[in-house]
């Protein structure tokens, strides 16, 4: 398999994750800057490269935004640390793990 059509897969199954996430997205729709999955898939590509900070993960995201703003439909702009922080703290983190459990 050619190594862009891997990516390519790889980051639609990340997206998949992510899109079940908003089922237990309880923020207010008024208040949605940055799709749930956005912030997850962000997220999750900035801690597998060694990101362990909220600040790391907002870093992480800005030194790829040009990324992200060509593979992320409705690319918002990166989150800043608070939103990424509030939305993980908001998350059930039951429910939370066990969409992460069936997607891996």
């Amino acid at each position: 398999m050619k190594q862009e059509t891997k990516r390519r897969i790889e980051i639609c199954n990340l997206h998949e994750f992510a899109d079940s996430l908003i089922l237990i997205d309880n923020r207010i729709d008024r208040c949605k800057k940055h799709q749930a999955s956005t912030i997850v898939l962000i997220a999750i590509s900035a801690v597998i490269c060694g990101a362990d900070t909220w600040n790391s993960i907002e870093d992480f995201g800005k030194s790829k935004e040009s990324f992200f703003a060509a593979k992320l439909s409705n690319f918002n702009g990166i989150p800043s640390h608070d939103t990424f922080n509030r939305f993980f703290s908001a998350l059930d983190p039951l429910k939370f793990e066990e969409s992460y459990r069936q997607w891996v």
